[in-house]
C-alpha cells in the first residue's frame, strides 16, 4: 500500500475559514454512522487523523487535509470531511445550518473535484443516500458512491445488497455512478479510492 502523510489545515463553517483552494479537492459526506472517519483514516493510513466517535454527527464543520506521498511522487491533494446527515444528535436549527454550508461548500468550492458519497453496504437504500445522490447529480457535481463496512457481511449478502441499490438508483439514473466496495477494517478498496484520487489528480490544471 502506498505511504502517505497527512496534516490538518483548519476547521469551518465559512469560505473565509477554509484552506485557500489551490490543491485538487476530495469531499467525503455520508449518514453520520457511515464509518466516514475510520474510511478516511485507513485511506491516509493514520489511524487517528480523522476523529473517529461511537456517538454520530461528532464532525460539525468542515474539516481540511493536505494529504501527499511520503517520497513526494504525483500530486498532492486536499480532502474535506463534511458533517455527515441522518442520525446526528442536534437540534433542528443545528441541522439546517450545516445543510446550507455543506451545499454551500459543495456549489461553490471551486478546486472540489470529486464527492466520495459512504454509503453503509450492511442495510437497504436509505432515502438520505438517495436524496443526497440525487441533488450532486442535479448540481452536476461529479461523485463516487462508496460502500463501507463490507467486512461484516458475507459477499453473496454483499452482491445482493448492491444489486438492491443499484435497482433503487436506476429509477433515476441511465448510466449508474461509479461504485467502489470498501473496508476501514482489512483495507478493503483503499487502492481504488488511491488510484481514482491520482488519475484525477493527473489532469488537475490541464
Amino acid at each position: 500500500m502506498e505511504n502517505l502523510k497527512a496534516e490538518h489545515l483548519g476547521s469551518g463553517r465559512e469560505a473565509k475559514h477554509w484552506p485557500k483552494a489551490t490543491l485538487p479537492e476530495y469531499a467525503f459526506i455520508g449518514r453520520s454512522n457511515v464509518g466516514k472517519s475510520s474510511l478516511i483514516n485507513m485511506l491516509v493510513g493514520i489511524h487517528r487523523l480523522a476523529r473517529v466517535s461511537n456517538t454520530p454527527g461528532r464532525t460539525r464543520n468542515v474539516e481540511h487535509f493536505r494529504v501527499e506521498a511520503y517520497k513526494g511522487k504525483g500530486q498532492a491533494w486536499m480532502l474535506a470531511d463534511l458533517p455527515g446527515y441522518g442520525f446526528a444528535k442536534a437540534s433542528k436549527d443545528e441541522r439546517a445550518l450545516w445543510e446550507v454550508m455543506i451545499r454551500t461548500y459543495l456549489r461553490e468550492r471551486e478546486s472540489l473535484q470529486c464527492v466520495f458519497v459512504l454509503v453503509d453496504v450492511r442495510i437497504a437504500p436509505q432515502q438520505s443516500d438517495l436524496d443526497m445522490i440525487q441533488w450532486l447529480g442535479g448540481e452536476s457535481i461529479p461523485f463516487v458512491i462508496v460502500f463501507t463496512k463490507s467486512d461484516k457481511l458475507k459477499q453473496p449478502s454483499i452482491v445482493s445488497n448492491i444489486a438492491q441499490f443499484k435497482r433503487a438508483l436506476k429509477k433515476n439514473w441511465e448510466t449508474l455512478p461509479h461504485l467502489i466496495i470498501t473496508s476501514s477494517e482489512n483495507g478493503k478498496g483503499r487502492d481504488e479510492v488511491l488510484a481514482f484520487i491520482t488519475d484525477v489528480n493527473s489532469r488537475w490544471g490541464s
